[in-house]
């Protein structure tokens, strides 16, 4: 198995399942609640980590009891947390969950007050061990220095890219990456009606990237370098639970997939089907083996 480097931000999620999300000025009970570890590059490593890869994770904590909370569920998992930077004082980022049981929907209210992963803290890590380095598309300029010092001092660690959210400036990220992870909701701010779209208009800037995109219900596409495009129905369970950190399942499934020398079609197939199951259920554990 492979060992993978993951950077991005860890989160408490304070989760509340309620009968239907409610309407502006309304007061509702929550049927139930629980408090987990989130973060989109952490969900991914502790996936990545059931599969039986080598996981670690650089971002930031506090020093107060949730970070400690975190550190101990990733370090459960398997995942090592020792390129962490730690911080005095400040709160771990929070993510408030209004998760919708009748149709497994979630709202998220984020707050955070930590400061980012930054190239100086990227830089002292030792590079060398790592066969795959994934990153959120975040804190840009940062971001932008850390890919472009892990395509010198480890270029054969494939890096990949995880483009959720538009930001504005995050174009100039993408050719720095070797595998582009992209959501609808990204492409759908951007202007794109389908996901064929999206990759068709991006490849031409990208020409040497793989290029994915997700599209919940409708399944999933990748487009290959040489111009080849494949696709892959969604795989949704009986009875939809919980799509919070679907998203992060699938680019976990894309992720190890590769590394177990999957052809692509066949890797954006075993990622729906694990992105399908982990809808099927609350939380993270117990996901291996779905993805192949």
């Amino acid at each position: 198995m492979a060992t993978v480097l993951g950077i991005g931000i860890a989160t408490l999620d304070i989760i509340n399942e309620v009968d239907g999300y409610p309407a502006e000025d309304a007061e509702v009970r929550a049927l139930a609640q629980r408090r987990a570890r989130g973060g989109n590059a952490t969900n991914t490593l502790v996936v990545l980590a059931q599969h039986g890869h080598r996981c670690h994770w650089g971002g930031v904590l506090s020093d107060e009891a949730d970070a400690a909370g975190i550190r101990g569920d990733l370090e459960r998992h398997g995942v090592v947390t020792t390129p962490c930077r730690v911080v005095a004082g400040g709160r771990v980022p929070t993510s408030y969950v209004t998760l919708n049981r009748r149709n497994g929907s979630r709202t998220i209210i984020h707050y955070r007050d930590l400061p980012e992963f930054g190239f100086l803290d990227f830089a002292v890590v030792d590079l060398a061990p790592f066969d795959w380095i994934h990153f959120e598309g975040r804190n840009l300029a940062e971001t932008r220095r850390m890919l472009e010092h892990a395509a010198r001092t480890a270029p054969r660690a494939r890096r990949s890219l995880e483009v959720e959210k538009p930001h504005e400036g995050i174009d100039a990220l993408l050719p720095l990456a070797d595998v582009l992870l992209f959501s609808r909701r990204f492409a759908q701010a951007r202007g794109y009606g389908s996901a064929p779209d999206l990759l068709a208009d991006l490849q031409p800037r990208n020409p040497d990237a793989l290029l994915v995109c997700a599209w919940g219900e409708a399944g999933a596409w990748a487009l290959e370098p040489d111009g080849t495009l494949h696709q892959s129905p969604a795989y949704p369970p009986p009875r939809v639970v919980e799509t919070l950190g679907a998203g992060d399942v699938f680019n976990a499934g894309i992720i190890h997939a590769l590394l177990d020398g999957a052809p692509v079609g066949q890797a954006i197939d075993r990622a729906g089907r694990l992105a399908g199951r982990k809808c099927g259920q609350a939380g993270l554990d117990g996901l291996a083996g779905d993805a192949g």
